[in-house]
C-alpha cells in the first residue's frame, strides 16, 4: 500500500481545502458534548484494554492483513477491493469529473483509491465499528462514491437514499435500519431534516459531504457531532500516517477480513406500490455484477460515461462499480444539464432510465415538427424509410420476436428472407442518405457514440425503433433491486428490439403459472422467476416478505409478467431464441368488473406516442371500462387547437371541453389496435414528479399514489359516466315504447 498523500499534494487540491494542523479538526468540531466510543481524542488503545477489531477489505488492504495473522487475498472478495486493481492499472488516468459541485472535482484512479482509504480510516477514528449501519442520504457526486466505498471498506453497512425523498420516509428508513449515524448531501438537507431527526438519541454523528458547518441551523439543546467531508479525510490521512509509522501502532488492533457474503448495503426499494423494504445486498451480489456486466457493455480504457441517475439506486450503483473496474472516465451531470453535457462531452455510453430516452426522442421530434415544411417532410420521409429498412433487416437477420412454438416451414422462411432482403436493398441507399443529411446532426447533438443502456423500467417500442432507425444503439436491460440489479440485457451481437435480451452469466429464468406455479413452455406468458448469485440475502428484519418472494430452491418471484422466445432454427426469430420479453407488473394488472384482465403498460405506451399527452396512468380497477388520468402537454394542445381551427391563430385559451375532446381523439388514434379502449378521462394540470411524491427517484410513476391523490375526482368521473349511461338507457327505452 502506498503511504498517505501529504496535504500539500495534488490530491489535496482536488478537494480544494486549506491545509491545517491535524488536531485543529477537533477544536473546530461540535462534538465535545457527545461521548464517542472509542474516544475520538485518542485513536489507539492502552495495552490493558481489549484490542479494537479492525475489519478490512482483504485485497484493498492486504498489506495490513498479511502481516497481522490474517490471510489476505490476491483477488476481489469485496466491492472495495476493485479500487486497488484500478489504481494499479490506471493510476494517473482520470476516473471522474464532477463539474457542478462546489468545489468542482477531477480525480485520477490513484487519488480515488486514496480518498476511499482516508474516508474509511476517518470513520474508524470517530468510532465506527464493523457491521454498524450508517445512513447515506445524498445524491450523485464523487463524494457520494467515496463515502459509499469508504463505509464498505471499514466493514460498515451503508443505508442509502436520495435527498429528494420526504423527511418522513428518510426517518422511517433510518429507524428501521437501526442506523447509528448519518451522512447527508449538504447543510440545506441537514437543516430540512434536523427537526424531525433531532428526536433520535442514537445518532452519534453527522457527516456533510458538501458545504460547511457554518450553514447549519442549531436545533435546541441536543448537539450531535458534525464533520465535514474534508475533516474526515484529514482524520483518515493522519491516522493512516501514524499507523504506518510504527509496527507497535498496528499491533494494537485485531484484524479481520470482510467476507464476500457479508452485507455490504441496505437498499430500500422505491417501487410504484407498497412501503419500501430494506434489500440486503452482499459483496458477493455486487461482485457478480462487476464481473459480468462486461458482456453487455464492452467498456474500454478511456471510454467516457455520463452519469445522471441517483447513485444510491442499484442500477446506477452496480454500473458505476463495473465501469470503474474498466478504467473509464465518468462525468457527473444533472437532468437540467444533460442536453448540454451530451453535446459537450460526447460520451461513448449513457446509462439511464427509459424516461431519459423518451425525453431525447420527444426533443428530436419537436425539433423536426417545428422545422420548415420542406425540412419536416424530408426528415419524416427519411425516418419512415429507415424504420422500414431496419424492420426488413431484423427479418432477414432473424432478430424478430414470436410466441409461436411451431417453426415456419423452410420454404416460407426462404421467401420471407428473400422478400425482406430485396426491400432492404432498395431502401439502403435512402437510409445512407438520411444518415448523412439528417441523422449525423442528431448524433452530434446527443453524443452517445457507442451505446445507450436503458434499464429501471420499460422502454417504449416506438422510442426503441426510432433510435435503431437513426443509428443510435440502445441496449435494453432488466432487473430488480433484489437482484443487484441486472438479470438480463440485450447484447450488441443480439440486440433484439422489444426484448430485454438473454440472461446474464450464471442466471436462470423460468416462466410459471401465477396460480399453479407450473413451469410454462417458451412462448407462453406467465410470472417471471429468476435464480442466480446476484439474488439478495433477503429483506432486512422482514422474513415473511422474504419468504413470499424467495422459495427454498432459491427462485425469486419477480412479480413481472413475461415470456421467453421459443427456439427456432429457421425463420424470423432464428437468432432470437431464449430472449426474454417483459410485459409489465402482475400487480399493475387491472381487473375490470367484467372479469377481463388488462395490462395498462401497453395502452400507456401507445398513448404516449401522442405529442398532446405528457403523462398518463390508465385506471379502471373493478370498473366496467378503463379510464385514464392524464397530464396534457399544454403547448402541443394549443398548437393542435389552432391547426384544427378550434381557437384563433393568436389565441392560447383552450377550454376544458376542447382539451378533453382533442385528448380523446388522440387516444382513439393511438390505441386503436388495443382490444381495450379508454373511456372517461381525468385531466390534471400538475405533472407527476419526484418532488410531489407521484414518481419514484428513478422516474417511474407511482400508480397507487396517483390513484389515492385523485381518488375523489376519479370516483366522480365514473359516477358521471354511470349517470350518463343510465340516461342513455332510459332514452332508448322511451324510444322503444314510442
Amino acid at each position: 500500500m502506498s503511504p498517505p498523500i501529504p496535504i500539500s499534494s495534488s490530491y489535496a487540491s482536488t478537494f480544494s481545502y486549506s491545509a491545517y494542523v491535524f488536531p485543529s479538526v477537533f477544536a473546530r468540531s461540535n462534538f465535545t458534548r457527545i461521548n464517542l466510543h472509542p474516544p475520538v481524542f485518542c485513536q489507539f488503545q492502552s495495552k490493558t484494554e481489549k484490542p479494537l477489531t479492525r475489519r478490512c477489505a482483504p485485497f484493498l488492504e492486504s498489506s495490513l492483513l498479511s502481516g497481522n495473522g490474517v490471510v489476505a487475498s490476491d483477488e476481489w472478495k469485496t466491492v472495495p477491493d476493485i479500487w486497488r486493481s484500478s489504481a494499479e492499472k490506471y493510476g494517473d488516468k482520470i476516473a471522474l469529473v464532477d463539474p457542478y459541485h462546489d468545489p468542482p472535482s477531477t480525480m485520477t484512479y490513484k487519488q480515488l483509491e486514496d480518498a476511499i482509504l482516508d474516508f474509511a480510516e476517518g470513520l474508524r477514528v470517530i468510532g465506527v465499528r464493523p457491521s454498524e449501519k450508517l445512513a447515506l442520504f445524498a445524491d450523485n457526486s464523487c463524494r457520494w462514491l467515496v463515502a459509499d466505498q469508504g463505509m464498505m471498506a471499514c466493514g460498515a453497512i451503508n443505508v442509502v437514499r436520495g435527498s429528494r425523498s420526504s423527511t418522513e420516509e428518510l426517518l422511517q428508513i433510518y429507524n428501521h435500519s437501526e442506523s447509528v449515524a448519518l451522512a447527508v448531501d449538504n447543510p440545506e438537507m441537514c437543516n430540512r431534516i434536523a427537526k424531525l431527526f433531532s428526536l433520535k438519541n442514537s445518532m452519534r454523528f453527522i457527516i456533510l459531504l458538501w458545504g460547511e458547518k457554518s450553514g447549519l441551523v442549531s436545533e435546541g439543546e441536543k448537539e450531535v457531532p458534525v464533520y465535514t467531508f474534508m475533516e474526515l479525510i484529514h482524520l483518515g490521512q493522519e491516522s493512516r500516517r501514524v499507523l504506518f509509522d510504527s509496527l507497535d501502532n498496528r499491533k494494537q488492533y485485531m484484524y479481520e477480513a470482510i467476507k464476500s457474503d457479508d452485507i455490504a448495503t441496505l437498499v430500500y426499494t422505491s417501487g410504484t406500490t407498497g412501503n419500501p423494504k430494506g434489500v440486503m445486498l452482499t459483496h458477493q451480489n455486487l461482485l457478480h455484477q462487476i464481473r459480468n456486466l462486461g458482456d453487455i457493455v464492452p467498456a474500454e480504457v478511456g471510454d467516457r460515461f455520463l452519469s445522471m441517475l441517483p447513485s444510491w439506486h442499484a442500477y446506477e450503483r452496480a454500473s458505476e462499480y463495473f465501469i470503474f473496474s474498466c478504467g473509464v472516465e465518468q462525468v457527473y451531470t444533472t437532468v437540467r444539464k444533460l442536453k448540454d453535457d451530451l453535446r459537450r462531452y460526447q460520451p461513448h455510453y449513457l446509462i439511464s432510465v427509459p424516461l431519459v430516452y423518451e425525453t431525447l426522442y420527444s426533443g428530436i421530434q419537436k425539433q423536426i415538427s417545428t422545422s420548415s415544411l420542406v425540412r419536416k417532410l424530408v426528415a419524416l420521409t427519411f425516418l419512415r424509410a429507415s424504420m422500414r429498412y431496419m424492420e426488413c433487416r431484423r427479418i432477414y437477420e432473424g432478430k424478430c420476436l414470436t410466441k409461436d412454438q411451431k417453426p415456419p416451414s423452410y420454404l416460407q422462411s426462404m421467401l420471407d428472407w428473400l422478400w425482406a432482403r430485396i426491400i432492404a436493398t432498395i431502401l439502403f441507399p435512402v437510409h445512407l442518405l438520411a444518415k448523412k443529411l439528417v441523422y449525423s446532426k442528431i448524433h452530434s447533438a446527443i453524443g452517445i457514440s457507442k451505446a445507450g443502456i436503458s434499464g429501471g423500467g420499460s422502454l417504449s417500442s416506438h422510442v426503441d425503433r426510432f433510435f435503431e432507425a437513426i443509428g443510435v444503439t440502445v441496449q435494453n436491460g432488466y432487473g430488480l433491486t433484489e437482484t443487484s440489479p441486472v438479470i438480463a440485457a440485450r447484447r450488441l451481437s443480439c440486440n433484439v428490439i422489444g426484448s430485454v435480451g438473454h440472461p446474464i452469466k450464471h442466471t436462470e429464468f423460468k416462466i410459471v403459472d401465477s396460480e399453479t406455479d407450473e413451469v410454462l413452455p417458451p412462448g407462453t406468458k406467465g410470472i417471471l422467476k429468476v435464480r442466480g448469485p446476484q439474488l439478495m440475502k433477503g429483506y432486512y428484519k422482514n422474513p415473511s416478505a422474504t419468504n413470499q418472494v424467495l422459495d427454498r430452491d432459491g427462485w425469486l418471484n419477480t412479480g413481472d409478467i413475461g415470456w421467453i422466445v421459443p427456439h427456432h432454427s429457421s425463420g424470423r426469430s432464428r437468432n432470437s431464441s431464449g430472449v426474454i420479453v417483459v410485459d409489465g407488473r402482475a400487480k399493475d394488472t387491472i381487473v375490470l368488473s367484467t372479469g377481463e384482465n388488462v395490462e395498462p403498460g401497453e395502452i400507456e405506451e401507445a398513448a404516449m406516442r401522442s405529442s398532446l399527452i405528457h403523462q398518463i396512468v390508465v385506471i379502471g380497477q373493478d370498473k366496467r371500462r378503463l379510464g385514464a388520468v392524464i397530464v396534457p402537454n399544454i403547448e402541443e394542445v394549443v398548437k393542435a387547437a389552432r391547426e384544427s381551427s378550434i381557437i384563433d391563430p393568436n389565441s392560447s385559451d383552450v377550454g376544458q371541453e376542447n382539451v378533453t375532446s382533442l385528448i380523446c381523439k388522440e387516444l382513439r388514434t393511438w390505441t386503436s389496435e388495443s382490444p381495450f379502449q379508454i373511456g372517461p378521462v381525468l385531466l390534471v394540470n400538475d405533472p407527476f414528479t419526484i418532488d410531489n411524491g407521484l414518481m419514484t427517484p428513478t422516474m417511474k410513476i407511482r400508480r397507487d399514489k396517483v390513484a389515492v391523490q385523485y381518488r375523489d375526482q376519479i370516483e366522480n368521473l365514473y359516477n358521471s359516466l354511470q349517470v350518463k349511461w343510465r340516461r342513455n338507457n332510459n332514452r332508448e327505452r322511451l324510444l322503444l315504447k314510442g
